[in-house]
């Protein structure tokens, strides 16, 4: 018999929360080893626990791995998190390498369809309440119908394009809060991108009114059909940057330059620990 991925029996569902896969370590990051199904389901029961707790979810790619040796406060926005998804192909690629113990990638843009998904096909008849802040004017509202015409069970409670800079003025995040706060939404999907959207969640957490908070990117821009996915054949064989790079030249040329000036220097470092007769790396162990 068959199982929507949302409804795992008490048991699993304790185990998740309480007895969590051991976290592998790539690049410095605390990787959770877990597959798209597990994370879908971890979401959806923190989803649901609604005890007061923001939890904080990031799914660092190439250009966050570098970024984090470079950007302190990044850094200790990861160590706040509470789910980490490797969402990068190249960290796979290196953990695969290195025997860390990471299944495959869960990315962002691909996590909050299978939330989704999950949703839709329950037979849980509670809605899922999620509020979508970021990407640009109208395209957040855009998204909004989109999800209400595919996926039954999602309901989009509220839908913000915070202006530019507006995390340095504390009256606008004052009402970006209180707008949350107004819808008791169950998911937060913060488009902001990357370091600014896991900033932000981090400092502001402890007044998030949602379950959980989605760092994800340009999730919004996809759901609202805005920006265009790769190709699934690109996505699955590491090409998905090429798309990327081909589709926005000018923001992204100069961000992949760096990063594959740094990743390698990276990977030898990790590798040249690894090979050293008193190192001991931390592998992960993979999902229970």
């Amino acid at each position: 018999m068959t199982m929507a991925i949302g409804m795992v029996p008490l048991e699993c569902r304790q185990r998740v929360e309480i007895c969590p896969p051991v976290r592998a370590r790539i690049f410095g990051i605390a990787v959770d080893p877990l597959r798209m199904n597990g994370a879908v389901a971890r979401v959806l029961d923190w989803s649901r626990m609604r005890d007061g707790r923001c939890r904080f979810v990031v799914t660092p790619n190439t250009d966050h791995a570098v970024l984090l040796h470079e950007h302190a406060g990044l850094r200790n926005a990861y160590d706040q998190a509470d789910l980490i998804l490797v969402d990068g192909m190249p960290l796979l690629m290196a953990a695969k390498i290195l025997r860390r113990g990471i299944p495959e990638r869960v990315p962002g843009s691909d996590l909050v369809p299978a939330i989704f998904d999950s949703v839709a096909n329950s037979a849980e008849r509670r809605p899922l309440k999620i509020y979508l802040l970021g990407a640009g004017p109208g395209i957040a509202e855009l998204a909004a119908t989109r999800i209400h015409s595919k996926w039954p069970g999602v309901q989009v409670v509220g839908c913000y394009s915070p202006m530019p800079g507006f995390e340095n003025r504390p009256a606008e995040n004052d009402a970006i809060l209180d707008r949350i706060s107004a819808t008791h939404c169950d998911l937060l999907i913060v488009g902001l991108g990357a370091p600014k959207q896991e900033l932000w969640v981090a400092a502001h957490r402890d007044r998030i009114d949602a379950a959980v908070a989605l760092c994800v990117g340009a999730t919004i821009d996809f759901l609202a059909g805005e920006k265009a996915r790769a190709p699934v054949w690109m996505r699955r064989t590491g090409l998905e940057w090429l798309h990327r790079l081909a589709s926005e030249p000018r923001r992204l040329a100069k961000r992949y330059l760096r990063d594959a000036i740094q990743l390698p220097r990276l990977f030898a470092r990790e590798l040249f620990a690894r090979i050293q007769p008193d190192a001991t790396p931390p592998d992960g162990q993979p999902e229970c």
